[in-house]
């Protein structure tokens, strides 16, 4: 069996990153960790090594752009592929698939499971993962 892909889900709302955890696991390709406070996301990043990070853009103190700089300033972390997830932009206005937020690919909330997971598969393809 192939090893375990590794998740990180930052996001402060707990109902959201369970949510997501409770998904990609159930998948059993995903190995999942969630972090609800965002200053402690770069810490838990380092100790955890994921494969792919899905941040939410809002979160007090240390908001998902921030964050995802932070990494990627990292040389452990900065080849970390990024997904965000935020509810600042609704489906609707999307009109269609591959848009971008600072060069990183997002979703809005709420996200359909289905295309929470073909993004990240894709991203992980495209990133030889």
């Amino acid at each position: 069996m192939a090893e375990k892909k590794r998740i990180l889900v930052v996001d402060d709302e707990d109902t959201i990153t369970r949510a997501v955890q409770l998904y990609l696991e159930a998948e059993g390709r995903y190995e999942v960790r969630t972090v609800n406070d965002p200053g402690r996301a770069l810490q838990a990043a380092r100790e955890f090594q994921p494969d792919l990070a899905i941040l939410d853009i809002v979160m007090p103190r240390v908001d998902g752009g921030e964050l995802a700089a932070r990494m990627a300033a990292q040389p452990d972390l900065s080849d970390v592929p990024v997904i965000f997830l935020t509810a600042l932009v609704k489906e609707a206005e999307l009109g269609g698939q591959g848009k971008t937020i600072g060069g990183y690919p997002f979703l809005a909330k709420p996200v359909e499971p289905t295309d929470l997971l073909a993004l990240i598969e894709s991203t992980l393809g495209a990133t030889g993962g």
